[in-house]
């Protein structure tokens, strides 16, 4: 089911409040399928939630109410007979900290195709696990260690074991909420690397505080401020020549 237009994701309007704070504000962008997509801008400005926005992952705080649209596949993933389940399975997400599951490196890449019964065979099961891993570009650091638990591996390790129990269950679109704020300057280039192979794949919404992140992995950047998205455009002209004021003087330090 191929998207109206060329967006993969559309939002429309979309207003985030919890109780009686209003922390997005008329939101409108488009995501076009296989690109990355940074969102960027200072702490508390409403990317997270934002990014939270597009799996339905405020739905469990409480007095969380949200109104517009959010549009994937011509689908508004708000309307009332959304399957949340089926819908985390399609857009996966990736934590700012890495967070196995108290499992086997194996069964935590295998649990989402089990969840789901994307396999018939234990052959077929080992084969996606294989590839998942291969993608992640983890398969050649772990395929002695498989039964060890995924806690046992480094923080780079663990996060690419995130990023493939993610693409395990082919999901079409992947967020990823500061999927570098914890690691060293090496696992965090392998992650870059990564997210560029990934994108031919999948659509990617990626959250992050370093604009030099933002501005060597992603294609479209949103510069997000006070719950609103001041600018929104390619990456290099956010970077090189921001239509506003505001978005130049975040993108050259003078606050932030």
């Amino acid at each position: 089911m191929n998207a109206v237009g060329n967006e993969k994701i559309k939002i429309r309007k979309l207003n985030l409040y919890y109780g009686d704070k209003q922390a997005l504000f008329d939101v409108d962008l488009d995501v076009t399928p296989n690109t990355v997509t940074a969102l960027i801008g200072p702490s508390g400005c409403g990317k997270s939630t934002f990014l939270r926005c597009l799996n339905r992952m405020n739905d469990t705080i409480e007095n969380c109410k949200i109104d517009g649209e959010v549009i994937i596949d011509s689908r508004n993933i708000y309307a009332n007979d959304v399957d949340v389940v089926q819908l985390r399975s399609r857009v996966g997400m990736v934590f700012q900290k890495p967070n196995p599951f108290p499992k086997s490196i194996y069964d935590n890449v295998a649990y989402g195709p089990r969840l789901h019964s994307l396999t018939k065979t234990k052959a077929e099961l080992n084969q996606l696990v294989e590839q998942s891993l291969r993608r992640a570009g983890l398969w050649d650091e772990v395929k002695d260690r498989l039964e060890e638990p995924g806690t046992s591996l480094s923080g780079g390790q663990q996060q690419r074991l995130c990023i493939a129990r993610t693409i395990a269950v082919s999901p079409d679109v992947i967020l990823m909420d500061e999927p570098c704020s914890a690691l060293d300057p090496i696992a965090t280039a392998k992650i870059e690397t990564l997210i560029d192979e990934l994108k031919q794949n999948f659509t990617i919404v990626i959250v992050t505080h370093s604009m030099q992140q933002a501005a060597r992995v992603s294609q479209k950047t949103a510069f997000f401020h006070l719950g609103k998205i001041v600018e929104y455009n390619d990456t290099d002209i956010i970077f090189t020549n921001p239509k506003y004021q505001q978005t130049q003087d975040y993108i050259t330090g003078r606050y932030g």
